[in-house]
Order: structure tokens, then C-alpha cells, then sequence
């Protein structure tokens, strides 16, 4: 059996304070409007109270949060942001989230080049000016702001449920300690997605981005378009 790749050391001292700035829910990448699925489910019932929060987050994290953590870490790490930028289009067979992912990465986008200009960003935002997946702006982020791919990695992973996660506290209200204690169960999986992701992208790094994985949510890709379809919503998606 191969064993999980290390974390890498950031490039310079000053990249561990980036890797908080750039994981923390105020920084203004618009993720505070979204709820990755997390309304939908409280109004079909699924999503109710801490418990049913941990399992919906732990779903989410092994399939949408995997391949948003290896396209991140892929980023971070070298590999094209265009061919990976169609890798996550064919990885998001819902219109409504590639929607979300463009818009996401528009404001991705506004936030980290004022906070760290590079020429990377700048020419994926030429490529793409009507927005790139997400994932891969944050990975190009992290890499401007001196993180490595597992940083990168990282801090995708905790995205893919911190906002859920944030989202039924106001959607259900959650003891918001609850909500945090769900979080920190999950911390050791987060770690363990990151490690998958570092793999996966050192793999697309010499075969090709088909080596990115491509693990599937259907369920979270249905009622995201039936989400997109409400008239009166709380949260974007």
C-alpha cells in the first residue's frame, strides 16, 4: 500500500497565517450566501438537528469536498487551471452548480487578487472572465499566497462543510456549539480527504487531469436544481 503523502511545509513562514486568512468564513468570497445543499435539505426534511447535520456534512466532504480538494491541490501545485477548470465542468453534470461554481469563483477571484496578485490569477481571469470553477481560483490563490497543494487541499475540504455547516444554524437554529462540535468530529476526516487530494493531484500532475477523482453526490445535484427553481429561498444554492 502506497503511503499518504506528507503535509507539505508552506513556501514561507508568513504562508501559515495565509492559509487562515484564506479558510476563514469572513473572507469575502461570497460563501456566506450559499449553503451547499444544506437548505434543500432541511426543507425535504433530511437535514434536521446535529446528528443528521454530521451525516449530511460527512456525505458531502467524501464526494463534492474530495474533488473540489484535489482540484484545489492540483492547482496549487502546477497543473493548467484551464484543463482544469473543464475538469470540473465534466465532474458537475448539474447546470445549477456550475453556475454556483463559476459565481463563486468570480468573486474567488475579486477577493484573492487584491489579496495576493499573481500572474497566475490574472491570466485565468483573462481565459475566463466569466468565471472559473472555484476550486480551481482558491488552489491558485493559495499558491500566490505562498501554501502548497495540501494547504490548498485543506482548506477546500473544510469549505465543503464549513458552509452547511454554518447554514443550519440559521436555517434550523442550531446551537451554533453544536454545529461547531460537528466540525471538529469531522476534523480527522478533513485531514484524511486532504491527503486524497494532495495523491490525486500529483497523479494528474503526470497523467493527465482524467486522474483527478470524480466521486458523485446525484442527490445534492438534484435538489440543486430543484433549489435554483424556488421562488423565495434564504441562501443562493
Amino acid at each position: 500500500m502506497t503511503a499518504a503523502p506528507a503535509p507539505q511545509a508552506p513556501s514561507h513562514p508568513a504562508a501559515r497565517a495565509a492559509l487562515l486568512v484564506l479558510a476563514d468564513g469572513r473572507f469575502p468570497a461570497g460563501g456566506h450566501a450559499h449553503s451547499g445543499g444544506a437548505e434543500a435539505a432541511v426543507k425535504a426534511g433530511r437535514l434536521r438537528d446535529a446528528a443528521s447535520l454530521e451525516a449530511f456534512c460527512r456525505g458531502r466532504l467524501h464526494t463534492a469536498g474530495l474533488v473540489a480538494a484535489a482540484l484545489a491541490a492540483a492547482a496549487a501545485d502546477g497543473v493548467d487551471p484551464l484543463l482544469l477548470d473543464e475538469a470540473a465542468d465534466t465532474r458537475t453534470p448539474s447546470p445549477a452548480l456550475r453556475a454556483v461554481a463559476r459565481k463563486l469563483g468570480r468573486q474567488m477571484m475579486r477577493a484573492a487578487r487584491a489579496t495576493w496578485p499573481s500572474q497566475a490569477l490574472a491570466a485565468l481571469a483573462e481565459h475566463r472572465p466569466r468565471g472559473a470553477h472555484q476550486p480551481v481560483v482558491l488552489g491558485l490563490a493559495a499558491a500566490a499566497a505562498g501554501l502548497g497543494p495540501y494547504d490548498a487541499a485543506e482548506a477546500a475540504a473544510y469549505e465543503s462543510v464549513g458552509g452547511p455547516a454554518t447554514a443550519a444554524v440559521r436555517l434550523l437554529s442550531l446551537d451554533p456549539f453544536q454545529a461547531t462540535a460537528v466540525l471538529a468530529r469531522l476534523a480527522p476526516e478533513l485531514d484524511q480527504v486532504a491527503r486524497q487530494a494532495v495523491a490525486a493531484a500529483r497523479r494528474a500532475a503526470d497523467q493527465g487531469v482524467a486522474a483527478l477523482p470524480a466521486a458523485s453526490a446525484p442527490l445534492l445535484d438534484i435538489t440543486a436544481e430543484a433549489h435554483a427553481a424556488w421562488p423565495v429561498r434564504l441562501f443562493a444554492s
